[in-house]
């Protein structure tokens, strides 16, 4: 059975725990680890109630939890393929054409409209 991907709400929420975890292991108060990471204590409680927050905020947190070895494993790098990089001529892949929705053929060709 396929297990169905968890959504953005319930991620934030599950990061959220395990930062809190992470931060109480290291008997550390918010207060102290919002100022090693430069963010706001606001910004860690938000972080782990599992509320949004921006991007570079949640990298600082992560960080000064010891935390970043595991960055890499979050977003792999991704080798490109020998393929494209024939087709590319060795540059690289900056653009993605995305998926084109075909038109219908008409059913019978198109004229000017001359019935001769």
């Amino acid at each position: 059975m396929m297990q169905t991907a968890k959504p953005v709400h319930q991620w934030l929420e599950v990061i959220g725990r395990r930062l809190s975890r992470h931060r109480l292991n290291q008997n550390r108060s918010q207060a102290e680890l919002a100022e090693e990471a430069g963010v706001s204590v606001r910004t860690i409680a938000r972080l782990e109630s599992g509320q949004p927050t921006q991007l570079e905020n949640f990298l600082r947190v992560v960080i000064a939890l010891g935390l970043d070895s595991g960055i890499e494993r979050l977003v792999p790098e991704v080798p490109v393929s020998p393929i494209q990089m024939l087709e590319l001529k060795g540059k690289p892949r900056r653009r993605a054409t995305g998926k084109r929705a075909t038109r219908p053929k008409p059913k019978r060709p198109w004229t000017w409209g001359d019935s001769s």
